[in-house]
């Protein structure tokens, strides 16, 4: 019998939003591993399942995690782009079982890979928490972890209702794959998906092969002490990383999925992805808790209002956290929460999780968090800022309450990677910026709405709106960003929510140059709390590198093809142009 070297655990990262649990059901477990368990599902297919007990004997709730990524890494610690599975001893020694399961096709499972997140794989999770359920080290009660795929997929076998499945924890997620994975505001998302595909789905990737113990002995440099040092040059070297995975050739299947995406399914109904879990999220009735890193800005992000918003589990059961914009791999974030929050659903246990508010959300500026019963808060009112003119292009203009006066101002779209002679910005400016100084603390919290009347020398562009909290020493803090693509317009009512106005990308009209148009959009909602002397800023672009930090920063942001075409994009005033915040006491 082979020894068995045990894993290193890690919890880096935030683990509670705001506050400490009164107690906890059991702990001091350890942890065991039974890799390479096979999973049946339909076809005579088996999955590939990583299994992780207690070394305690004992039966015990599963946690399960599914994914279209190759695991072989994960448990080391090792940095990859889906690496998002927590640290499994985290959860053995609190008495639960993570059950971390490669889809078919993928790694060590059998099958082949279809198309991601299909019905298929919503038919293989639903198995694997049967199968789970049934084994002799659990007590027959399975709950939900992860981040990302594993999140995105969370929602979907929920809607099933698996007999099994007692509660999920979601993190970072998509609810509508077309406008949210697929498209960004009407644009293909092809950066990340080249990104995405390129670090976790290549040939090498998915027949690379590790050992249980050769994991085992890499965690414990990575998940020690070294672990900060590790953390730090993965910011520093993000951006190196985000380019190489770009650089990498996927798998034959992944390319096609790629091409198809970016090339011709243009419409939702000519789209190949699955719409998601949008449209089943009232079938949901079991208790979760949702939580958003309010550092994506392109990504994520909307799914989590969506689910929150419209699942079917009583509103005593269910929870959403926004977390401070943070970016880190691995992720190690909230295993925590999500045990106390497992602890309190199956167990029982006073951790003190039903007596906390329905949300909790991170206010940028006071760094702490703050609460209410929805989002948006229902204390909140609304807040109108008009846009102004102070003069020349380039300069800062205004935000103000009163309406402006009539006008306008310009800036350039330049696609990317289109070269301009030096000193152009003096001309042309690629950055339209406008300011409003703030003279008594102002605290918004909720949807943020652009409504723009804009006109273009092009018959399409893309219009970007970035707010920022410039603090009293001039450094800018990232609050909240949205798009519009000019042709695709149309407002999609049905599948709005309360802080997301939905697009529908495939009804598109082209522009009449020089001829102004409405476009009406969100931006990301952004907490914050702005202090008398500080300036709340917002930036109209067309280039997302224009008006985004790097993710190394605590912002995992993406770019995209845009714009187009050449042109000079106009914003028009006389109160024709302004946003909507939500401000709260």
């Amino acid at each position: 019998m082979t020894l068995q070297i045990p894993l290193r655990r890690s919890t880096a990262g935030p683990q509670y939003a705001g506050w400490t649990p009164r107690a906890v059901a059991v702990e001091g477990l350890g942890s065991r591993t039974l890799a390479g368990q096979r999973v049946p599902v339909s076809g005579g297919v088996t999955l590939n399942a990583d299994v992780y007990t207690p070394a305690t004997p004992g039966r015990y709730p599963a946690v399960v995690s599914f994914a279209a990524y190759s695991t072989e890494w994960l448990t080391a610690g090792i940095p990859t782009g889906s690496n998002e599975i927590g640290s499994p001893p985290v959860f053995t020694d609190r008495g639960y079982c993570p059950v971390i399961v490669e889809r078919r096709g993928t790694g060590r499972s059998g099958g082949e890979p279809g198309m991601f997140f299909a019905e298929q794989d919503v038919d293989d999770h639903e198995a694997v928490i049967a199968w789970a359920a049934e084994q002799p080290w659990c007590t027959g009660e399975v709950v939900l972890f992860g981040t990302s795929y594993y999140g995105m997929t969370q929602p979907q076998v929920a809607a099933r209702k698996p007999p099994a499945l007692k509660a999920f924890f979601a993190n970072e997620i998509c609810t509508d794959f077309v406008r949210q994975l697929q498209q960004f505001a009407g644009v293909p998302n092809s950066f990340f998906l080249a990104l995405w595909l390129g670090a976790n789905f290549t040939d090498a990737r998915d027949a690379g092969r590790m050992s249980p113990n050769r994991r085992a002995l890499i965690s414990r440099l990575t998940n020690g002490p070294l672990h900060p040092l590790l953390e730090r040059l993965v910011h520093r070297n993000v951006g190196t990383m985000f380019r190489r995975f770009m650089a990498a050739t996927p798998s034959t299947w992944a390319r096609e999925i790629f091409a198809r995406w970016t090339f011709d399914e243009k419409t939702r109904e000519s789209s190949t992805i699955p719409e998601g879990s949008t449209g089943v999220l009232g079938e949901i009735d079991v208790p979760f808790v949702v939580v958003q890193n309010l550092g994506y800005f392109n990504f994520h992000q909307y799914g989590t209002y969506d689910l929150f918003d419209n699942a079917a589990t009583p509103p005593e059961n269910k929870w959403m956290i926004l977390g401070r914009a943070e970016y880190d791999l691995p992720v190690f974030a909230w295993q925590g929460e999500a045990l106390a929050f497992f602890d309190h659903v199956l167990r029982g246990t006073d951790t003190g999780y039903d007596d906390l508010p329905r949300v909790r959300y991170w206010v940028d500026g006071a760094a702490e968090y703050a609460s209410a019963d929805a989002f948006p808060p229902p204390e909140g009112q609304a807040r109108r800022l008009y846009l102004g003119s102070a003069g020349a292009d380039h300069v800062t203009h205004r935000l103000t309450e009163e309406t402006s006066a009539a006008g306008s101002n310009s800036w350039a779209a330049v696609p990317l990677g289109v070269p301009m002679p030096g000193g152009l910005d003096e001309l042309a400016n690629q950055v339209l910026s406008f300011e409003l100084p703030v003279t008594e603390d102002l605290r918004f919290a909720g949807a943020v709405t652009a409504r723009l009347t804009v006109s273009s020398t092009e018959i399409d562009s893309f219009v970007l709106a970035r707010l920022s909290r410039i603090d009293t020493t001039g450094a800018a803090h990232q609050l909240s960003l949205g798009a519009m693509r000019p042709v695709c317009r149309r407002e999609d009512t049905p599948r709005s929510t309360a802080v997301e106005i939905a697009i529908d990308p495939g009804a598109r009209e082209p522009l009449t140059p020089h001829e102004p148009v409405v476009l009406r959009f969100s931006l990301t909602p952004g907490p914050v709390l702005l202090r008398a002397g500080e300036v709340l800023r917002l930036d109209l672009a067309s280039r997302t590198d224009l008006v985004r930090k790097d993710p190394g920063e605590g912002y995992p942001q993406f770019d995209l093809p845009v714009p187009p075409y050449l042109a000079r994009n106009t914003v028009h005033f006389d109160g024709q142009s302004w946003i909507d915040l939500t401000r709260v006491p």
